[in-house]
């Protein structure tokens, strides 16, 4: 390591830290934080980000970038974290600081009035909120730079190096084929009549089910917890600090369960990461695209696989006595029935990326101008009755049920169907390992996650996303794997 290097290296060490502490400060915001204490909470995540933006964008940190590079880098890890130091300073040198610190504040009153808005099912109290949100992602855009439209700008914060139109390209292919498949899938849903989950399924004993899976597929709570919140999400505070939450419904003990098993997939990822290179690229993820295969992954084809529930399924009846008569395959039926949901985070496997192809749609015409703010839970109505054959009852189950836009989250949402399309071509290439597959079917599960800890996470972000699908599946993301999954789970 090169003096030149390992200065930079040091630079980026303050900057993580202050990264941690601002991540932890979010946190809290999301879980245990007092009503009262938002707007300082604000101005605390306000300064933090602005400093952090000041520290990566300053002479100081161009002067020993440009000495890195000058001097070379020693190894194949260095040269990516030089390119991705690179890479994220001169877009960030792009957003003064005024704009930085602007958006942190504008994002922490806007999740609170999106939290109020959907509670109340008024969008009117959170639309002042996102047309400012609006506002901000078009402010970037334009300072970022584009090649076709705005949301390519967007999109490449969530997944480096992704183009609008390539995202399009695969998502139109994908689209009509899916859209039969959950057609189908709902018809043979509906006609295999499955059973109700009944009954009280109590919290405490839900979270008892929560940790235990967790645990066995992998999850380290030496260096991670699980809390609960309104919108399910995974964050990292530090290495070896990984936090998950859930939320619970009384009715249904499987909607607490499958979003810890699809935060521990994040969670997976972010402690699979090589822990000496926290706060670099090399130990951090690459994307939303394959963070999102990961915890897809778990959730769907490892939590709602047979082998699984031949293994939980006992365990779930010892819990809840009101499974006592329940057969594993009249379980597994309930479960992987194919309904349309009104509820993006309730859909099934089937339908579920209609929803993320409504988002996508919409979110370009509202970048683009074509839609009004004023306009958008009528847009959204319109889209879902068209896709769905049903309109949402209310703006709460409609265009008010995602978090994603009062955090600024514009572009975020493609990353979850690339992420389906990302998890199926990963099991795909892990399973082709005969003893992963033996394992599998066993419920060992050990064998996948050392697949996925050799062939994704030790990697960080010193391959591209689509180099790393290659690298690891021998080709760059393809639907045919996913749409192949969901034949063989809802209509074979």
């Amino acid at each position: 390591m090169n003096k030149a290097y390992q200065e930079l290296c040091e630079l980026n060490k303050e900057i993580a830290l202050l990264g941690s502490a601002a991540a932890t400060l979010g946190w809290d915001q999301e879980t245990y934080l007092p009503a009262k204490s938002l707007k300082f909470r604000a101005e605390q995540l306000s300064y933090l980000s602005g400093k952090i933006h000041g520290l990566s964008t300053d002479d100081n940190f161009e002067a020993k970038l440009r000495a890195a590079e000058e001097s070379g880098a020693a190894n194949s890890t260095e040269a990516a974290n030089i390119r991705e130091w690179r890479h994220h300073f001169n877009k960030s040198t792009k957003l003064p600081q005024e704009l930085v610190e602007r958006n942190s504040k504008t994002t922490s009153h806007a999740k609170a009035a999106w939290a109020e808005a959907r509670e109340k099912n008024e969008f009117s109290i959170f639309a002042p909120h996102l047309q400012d949100l609006i506002n901000l992602a078009n402010e970037k855009a334009e300072l970022w730079g584009y090649d076709d439209e705005p949301y390519d700008a967007l999109l490449g914060s969530y997944e480096r190096g992704a183009k609008t139109a390539d995202v399009a390209k695969i998502f139109n292919e994908f689209e009509p084929k899916v859209t039969e498949l959950a057609k189908q899938a709902v018809a043979k849903s509906a006609s295999g009549k499955p059973r109700k989950l009944e009954g009280d399924f109590p919290i405490e004993k839900q979270q008892i089910l929560n940790q235990e899976v967790a645990a066995s597929i992998g999850f380290n709570f030496d260096a991670g917890r699980i809390d609960t919140t309104t919108h399910p999400f995974c964050t990292t505070l530090g290495p070896q600090d990984v936090r998950l939450t859930t939320r619970y419904y009384a009715h249904d003990f499987t909607a607490s369960l499958f979003g810890v098993m699809h935060e521990t997939g994040h969670g997976l990822y972010e402690q699979g990461l090589p822990d000496d290179d926290y706060g670099f690229p090399s130990g951090s993820a690459v994307s939303l695209g394959i963070h999102e295969s990961q915890s897809l992954l778990w959730e769907a084809h490892v939590g709602r696989s047979r082998g699984f529930w031949n293994k939980w399924f006992p365990r779930a009846q010892e819990l809840f006595p009101q499974m006592q008569d329940w057969s594993v395959e009249e379980f597994l039926q309930t479960i992987n029935q194919a309904k349309y949901s009104q509820i993006r985070v309730d859909a099934d496997e089937a339908t579920y990326d209609l929803h993320i192809l409504l988002r996508f749609g919409l979110e370009r015409k509202i970048l683009n101008g074509d839609i009004d703010v004023a306009d958008i839970p009528a847009a959204w109505s319109e889209k879902f009755q068209s896709m769905f054959g049903m309109k949402p009852k209310s703006n709460t189950k409609g265009c008010l049920q995602d978090i994603h836009w009062s955090m600024g989250g514009l572009g975020y949402f493609p990353t979850y169907t690339l992420g389906n399309l990302n998890a199926s071509q990963l099991f795909n290439a892990a399973t082709q390992d005969a003893a992963v597959k033996t394992s599998f079917d066993n419920a060992d599960y050990a064998p996948l996650l050392d697949w996925m800890r050799t062939n994704i996470h030790a990697h960080g972000s010193t391959y591209l996303p689509q180099d790393l699908m290659m690298k690891a599946s021998g080709e760059n993301t393809n639907p045919e794997y996913h749409l192949a999954h969901l034949k063989r789970r809802f209509i074979d």
